[in-house]
């Protein structure tokens, strides 16, 4: 055998087994990073707007966002989250790291970079908007995103589908498929529930 055969043939067997190795689910690289999986399978009526999520954060917050004065849920506070943002979180057990008085919007966007659009992405917050003011916005209303809670979505024109003042929460908390989530931002207040 020559040396290309041998090299070909040494290239074919590494994919196939790469291949293999992938089973069913479609994975993609985060430019970005290069060094993330990211999940594009969708399951759960909204797991499709957060594929690219990254659920755990910083713990940083966005400059001009104010702690809540009296939250229902104080931090260290121990909760049930009642969302299915993504999968694993409805009913997951969470403890409160952060409470945080804003509007909270859900958007739509088209991600920098390319891929589907993303409807109804909840949540981001007031603080997170480019040049938002101090008023609250309205749907319908198009603003430029100033956070990364998914890929692509830093410097991604957005338009707002609802607008609600409340209370927003990060929160700790593993979710029922065996991730550790930490400082995963938001939660809303009506999505949480004492134990």
């Amino acid at each position: 055998m020559t040396k290309n055969k041998l090299m070909t043939a040494a290239v074919s067997l590494t994919l196939a087994f790469a291949l293999a190795g992938c089973g069913n689910e479609d994975v993609t690289v985060d430019p970005d990073t290069m060094d993330k999986p990211v999940e594009t399978s969708e399951s759960g009526s909204d797991a499709g707007d957060h594929d690219g999520m990254d659920h755990s954060g910083s713990g940083d917050v966005p400059e001009g966002l104010m702690e809540a004065e009296s939250p229902t849920y104080e931090p260290g506070s121990t909760v049930i989250i009642n969302a299915d943002h993504m999968d694993g979180m409805q009913g997951a057990e969470a403890t409160i790291i952060g409470a945080y008085d804003t509007t909270v919007y859900a958007v739509s966007y088209t991600r920098v970079g390319g891929g589907d659009p993303v409807e109804n992405h909840k949540w981001v917050i007031h603080e997170e908007l480019k040049d938002a003011g101090t008023d609250p916005l309205q749907p319908g209303d198009t603003v430029m995103l100033n956070t990364d809670h998914m890929s692509g979505m830093q410097d991604a024109e957005a338009e707002i589908v609802s607008a609600e003042d409340t209370t927003v929460y990060m929160v700790d908390y593993d979710s029922l498929d065996g991730e550790n989530i930490t400082n995963h931002k938001w939660v809303t207040e009506d999505e949480l529930s004492f134990p």
